[in-house]
């Protein structure tokens, strides 16, 4: 059995939540989000709490109820307070600048990088070498979070490169100089 999925998730006060068939959409302060369940899955809502079932006992079955009560739940937390990701770029002249809803990163290349951001996330940059990513949709947030850290990935001898605030890189030592 999912013991994730056996969780009731709690709804706070002023959020909204409408099921319709399979189609469960929740509204908050901040904004609305949307999300298909698969078949298989019943999603309940009762007395401000929502409770995901199975329809089918079977493994892969439990494991997407895990997932989907992983996924409304972030959902409901995203709509009442939002995600956030810092990253953080290293190294002599890397900066980086946002301007509406195109973030401009100069780390090492002939030419800056120029990146597109959706419109459901925000950016800042703090000192031209930290980018505060925000939005309400967890799993949009942590994909544009890593195709930013794609751009240049940081490397294990210097350290220079776009890392997630948290993240540790493991340095290698470098060449041995001859005595």
């Amino acid at each position: 059995m999912s013991r994730i999925g056996k969780q009731p998730i709690p709804v706070p006060a002023g959020v909204k939540v409408d099921l319709k068939g399979q189609l469960i959409t929740v509204t908050g302060s901040k904004g609305t989000l949307k999300r298909e369940v698969i078949a298989d899955i019943e999603v309940s809502i009762a007395d401000n709490v929502i409770e995901v079932k199975n329809r089918v006992e079977t493994t892969k079955v439990n494991a997407f109820r895990g997932l989907t009560r992983s996924l409304i739940n972030n959902m409901v937390i995203g709509v009442v307070d939002g995600f956030k990701k810092v990253l953080v770029i290293e190294g002599v002249g890397y900066k980086a600048n946002v301007s509406g809803s195109n973030l401009t990163l100069n780390v090492g290349y002939s030419n800056p990088v120029d990146f597109k951001l959706p419109k459901e996330v925000t950016a800042t940059v703090d000192g031209n070498t930290k980018i505060t990513l925000e939005s309400i949709d967890k799993e949009l947030l942590g994909l544009v979070a890593s195709k930013i850290r794609q751009v240049r990935k940081p490397e294990p001898y210097k350290g220079k490169g776009i890392r997630y605030e948290d993240e540790h890189i493991v340095r290698k030592v470098g060449k041995a100089g001859a005595a």
